[in-house]
């Protein structure tokens, strides 16, 4: 995640401002559920840093915010920040296991995953993972959590009870984000292969490999359980929904430019992408084989990650203000500057 920030983000900032938003489609004989997403709070939280991915505990009202070298606990009813997780290099993603009461921090310069303790924040343990451990997941079905090695293009799995890490096999191809089904099926993007593998979460073996096509670099992940359907982020700008049993590509839809997080609210059937571009793109389960885009909201720009929150229905975002400056002539691309102290928490909702 971290290196398609530094490489991309340029691109499509430049292109944002010129760029027209496509338009959400009509609404007339859709059912998806009426009113329009909008932005709720802008919670401001400053500081230094880059971030990634956001992790939600809707019961406990926290949200986990990745920040370079901490993580960040805030409150999601009132923005306040109420506690950090220190000393976690190169933090990309938080998992979550509350049945353990605890969660896990990857820390990609470092190669390990952090665990901390829920009710405290404070850490508890570390465990050894592979090179740039990146997307980090909790599956409640082996009772571990998973963590995807970018450099190493492989996996750790890490007992939830004991801290024990258990390396898993190579997955041929980058590893993205992962979705896991609580039957004992994980599943990850690997993005330089354009295709998802199906892993089996007790075994730590490989299922079936399937192609994405036409989806291309795939990024953020997302799952409906219930009915079995993967929701798929792609750089070609296109959301893939994968039928979990099969692989089969069921639909595809329009999004934004830049994705780098897709979440899904069972309880609206909505699922989303966020895309750096400053897009929001709403998409909703009409029927497990039938998918409505019914909004594109305008965010910020550089608001390429997100989590739900269960509980309200709401979306968080993150993002900054950024410097437009323009290279000299020749001069190769580099990552825009962040205005110090800018840092945001925006919450989208109906």
């Amino acid at each position: 995640m971290e290196r398609r920030f530094n490489t991309r983000f340029v691109a499509i900032a430049l292109l944002a401002l010129s760029m027209a938003v496509v338009g959400a489609p009509s609404r007339k004989n859709n059912t998806a559920p009426a009113g329009k997403f909008h932005l709720l709070q802008k919670y401001k939280i400053g500081g230094e840093g880059s971030w990634d991915y956001l992790t939600i505990d809707s019961s406990a009202r926290r949200m986990y915010i990745s920040r370079a070298t901490r993580v960040i606990i805030m409150n999601v009813d009132t923005g306040a920040v109420v506690g950090e997780i220190p000393n976690t290099n190169g933090v990309h993603g938080i998992a979550l296991a509350p049945e353990f009461g605890k969660g896990f921090v990857s820390a990609g310069r470092d190669g390990k995953v952090v665990i901390f303790d829920l009710k405290t924040g404070k850490t508890i343990g570390e465990a050894k993972a592979g090179t740039n451990p990146d997307a980090i997941i909790y599956d409640d079905a082996s009772k571990r959590a998973f963590a995807f090695n970018g450099a190493s293009r492989d996996f750790t799995a890490i007992d939830a009870a004991t801290g024990q890490s258990m390396p898993g096999p190579a997955l041929g191809g980058k590893p993205e984000f992962a979705a896991a089904d609580g039957k004992g099926g994980v599943y990850v993007n690997i993005e330089d292969k354009s295709e998802v593998v199906s892993l089996d979460s007790k075994t730590l073996t490989i299922r079936a490999r399937w192609p994405l096509a036409p989806g291309e670099e795939a990024s953020g992940m997302a799952i409906d359980r219930d009915h079995g359907r993967l929701f798929i982020g792609c750089h070609n700008q296109m959301m893939v929904v994968m039928d979990t049993a099969t692989g089969r590509v069921v639909t595809t839809l329009p999004i934004g430019r830049g994705v780098d997080a897709n979440g899904f609210d069972p309880g609206s059937k909505l699922a989303f992408s966020s895309n750096g571009d400053g897009t929001l793109t709403v998409v909703h389960e009409d029927t497990p084989d039938k998918f409505t885009v019914v909004d594109n909201v305008m965010t910020q720009l550089g608001a390429r990650t997100m989590a739900v929150d269960l509980k309200t229905h709401n979306v968080f975002l993150v993002t900054a203000e950024f410097k437009q400056e323009q290279p000299a002539a020749g001069a190769p691309r580099q990552r825009p500057t962040m205005i110090p102290d800018t840092f945001t928490v925006l919450v989208y909702g109906m």
